[in-house]
């Protein structure tokens, strides 16, 4: 009977010492969520969750315990606490981020990457667009937000000009991303696009983590591991090239060279559009990138050199003879960067780029002799949280010093000087709220010392509003110190301001991309000056500003007709400044109010063919006519350029590629030239300014060999 007693005694105890556990569980709209996993962290306690949310069971555990809910596509739910207190709970889960599903933040982005949802060109479709010959450049001026300036070949974004653009690559500044030129030759990128990875071109509201830069930033990332070893040679009809890839392991390395004379082809095609080359254009110019990749690091080198040179004789309304004009220029340009990725989520990147830049330049019998060196100096932490929330923060140092001598006919030498140098730090988070919302939030310091301190302000969200569709908002502001054709005669200037306001809608469906964008710019603090051109006797002043607003729409269609690939582009550009040696506020010459881009791409199968036409439209752009008293108030012929290509592959790793820029030989005129004085009944002559040459040829035979007898280099025309 004490035996009996006891037992029961014991059962009681045991069972009054079992705690109950229960709630229920639910989705973001409070739906409830079937098959969840509930469980005593550290025990086999636990229970699925019924049909409709509900889950009961006991336990013994006592004191403090913790809570664990997990359900495949959302994330754990954790609540830690007495276990008593552990029932009746009401509990929403919420999903799991994902980049396949979630909303992503791309206002003001153009990403061409491998891993970007936001992706609308691929490097392949950069360099194979018709009328860019291997120019990246070139072809970005295809997407909307940019201004096709003929004469210049720069990057001209919504309203900006051609130095308010910046390109970094692998995150560090490229100070002299283009070769250098003549008036009126238009110039290209220095950079081969083959050894990039991916491209992001920011038209505006960039990240806190770039700066120096009022309209737009360009991305270039290089290749982290090559595929496989192999060397690619070209013969062109402007010169030839040899590039090669090495791997060891887990380190490769990549070398890339290159020889244009264009000598041999304006002897067939002679230029005749008021310009006599002496010396044609002629350069040779090389790459090189080392690759060491680790276990959870990477380090990479990067190296650039070219040197050019040409001589051309150029009409000039003020002179009655051609103007003679020789530049020689050698550019060198050094890229070291280095990333670790930690257990812990933590990753750091750090990095130099190192540049020098000289130029010789004659005209009559005067010289121009210019140096320009330069370094950036970065270090940038981040750490991902969780899926939804990532911070990321650095700093860096820019340092740059420009000399420039000029010599005249009786050899009295003017020097200038300018040293610019910029501490910058800056931290930008990403917050996830959900799969629908987003925020990215930023804030970037700079100081100058002599400019002081600026606080730059980033803000953006983006908004889900479909499962193939989104809106983003975005908000900053943006600096930039005066140009160096400003600052070498007064280094009291302060530094320029925008402000930029941009809301985006991008819809993306089974390889087709929609993208509509509106923006506003507000310019503060511009450079003005009260000659011709900004000389060393110049006034100088901030007081310029100046607007910028509009619509850019792109649509790209990879799926509906077969082996057809194509993209449009529309810009409508509304702007007026005033700067420079402006009167008053009106639109600049680089800005045309409509542009229109249209791409194709179609492979032939029986002909074992690519071939593309791209055809580019830009309205009249604004011009002063000193014969009028209106002020930058005629308009110039709207510009076309219709342009083919054709690449045949004669056998899989040997490629004949042909292409005609503006084949329909439309006569495009870049602007007009006013003489300085009267003529004798009052008037101010003036002459057409048109491009050196109306149409272009170009014809190119690409041989690869690799071991898999498959690559070629279809991917670099």
């Amino acid at each position: 009977m004490r035996t009996l007693a006891f037992i029961l005694l014991l059962t009681s105890f045991y069972c009054s010492a079992q705690s109950l556990i229960s709630g229920t569980v639910y989705d973001n709209d409070n739906k409830p969520i079937e098959g969840a996993n509930v469980y005593i962290e550290g025990t086999y306690d636990g229970a699925s969750t019924t049909e409709k949310g509900v889950f009961n069971f006991e336990s013994t555990e006592t004191g403090t315990q913790t809570l664990i809910i997990s359900m495949i596509g959302y994330e754990n739910y954790v609540r830690t606490g007495d276990i008593t207190y552990l029932r009746n709970l009401d509990i929403t889960l919420s999903p799991v981020i994902k980049q396949l599903d979630g909303v992503t933040l791309t206002a003001g982005s153009f990403q061409a990457g491998d891993n970007s949802k936001a992706s609308v060109l691929k490097p392949l479709d950069i360099v194979t667009t018709a009328g860019a010959a291997g120019d990246f450049v070139a072809a970005l001026q295809t997407l909307p937000g940019t201004s096709t300036v003929n004469e210049n070949g720069r990057l001209f974004v919504r309203g900006g000009a051609a130095g308010e653009t910046q390109v970094f690559i692998d995150g560090l500044r490229v100070f002299q991303p283009f070769s250098a030129t003549a008036n009126n030759v238009p110039t290209r990128g220095r950079f081969s696009p083959f050894l990039f990875k991916g491209i992001t071109f920011s038209t505006g509201g960039y990240s806190a983590e770039y700066g120096q830069a009022l309209s737009s930033v360009l991305l270039l990332n290089t290749t982290d591991v090559p595929d496989q070893e192999k060397t690619d040679i070209s013969i062109m009809s402007v010169g030839g090239g040899i590039g090669h890839t090495q791997i060891w392991g887990n380190e490769s390395l990549s070398i890339n060279t290159s020889y244009v004379n264009l000598s041999p082809y304006q002897a067939l095609v002679p230029p005749d559009q008021g310009a006599r080359w002496k010396k044609p254009y002629e350069s040779i110019s090389g790459e090189a990138v080392f690759r060491s990749k680790g276990e959870k690091d990477i380090f990479k080198l990067y190296t650039g050199f070219n040197y050019a040179s040409f001589e051309i004789e150029q009409e000039d309304i003020n002179f009655d003879e051609y103007v003679p004009f020789k530049l020689q220029n050698k550019n060198l340009y050094l890229n070291s960067s280095y990333k670790r990725f930690f257990d812990n989520e933590w990753t750091i990147t750090t990095g130099t780029s190192v540049s020098l830049d000289k130029n010789e330049v004659g005209i009559f019998e005067n010289s121009i002799n210019t140096i320009e060196t330069a370094a950036h100096i970065k270090t940038k932490i981040g750490k991902n949280f969780n899926n939804r929330f990532r911070l990321i923060f650095g700093g860096e140092y820019f340092i740059q010093a420009f000399k420039e001598s000029f010599v005249n006919s009786v050899n009295t030498n003017y020097m200038t000087n300018y040293n610019n140098n910029l501490l910058g730090v800056f931290g930008e988070t990403d917050v996830f709220f959900s799969t629908k919302l987003a925020m990215k939030l930023g804030a970037r310091i700079e100081h100058h010392e002599l400019m002081g301190s600026k606080v730059s302000p980033r803000i953006s969200f983006a908004y889900k509003s479909s499962a193939k569709g989104q809106f983003s908002l975005a908000y900053g502001d943006f600096y930039q110190n005066p140009l160096t054709e400003y600052a070498k005669y007064d280094q009291d200037l302060l530094v320029e301001k925008t402000s930029h306001y941009i809301l985006n809608y991008q819809y993306l469906d089974n390889r087709k991309t929609f993208r509509a964008e509106l923006y506003y710019k507000n310019y503060d603090n511009l450079v003005k000056f009260n000659t011709p051109l900004p000389q060393f006797d110049s006034a100088y002043n901030n007081t310029g500003n100046g607007y910028a607003t509009g619509l850019d729409v792109f649509w790209r269609d990879t799926n509906s007709f077969k082996n057809l690939d194509y993209w449009i582009s529309y810009s409508y550009l509304n702007t007026e400044r005033d700067f420079r040696n402006f009167s008053e506020k009106a639109t600049p010459n680089f800005a045309p109010r409509h542009s229109f881009s249209l791409v194709t791409k179609y492979w032939m199968s029986n002909w074992r063919s690519q071939i593309g036409f791209s055809y580019n439209y830009g309205s009249g752009r604004p011009f002063d006519n000193p014969n009028t008293d209106a002020f930058m108030a005629e308009k110039t012929k709207a510009y076309n350029n219709l342009s083919v290509n054709w690449a045949y592959l004669l056998s899989q790793q040997k490629i004949l590629y042909f292409s005609v820029s503006n084949v329909a030989g439309f006569n495009n005129v870049n602007g007009y030239q006013y003489a300085n004085t009267a003529n004798e009944i009052g008037k101010y002559e003036r002459r057409t300014i048109k491009p050196t040459t109306d149409t272009f040829f170009f014809v190119g035979f690409f041989w690869t060999l690799s071991k898999d007898h498959k690559s070629n280099q279809l991917d670099n025309l």
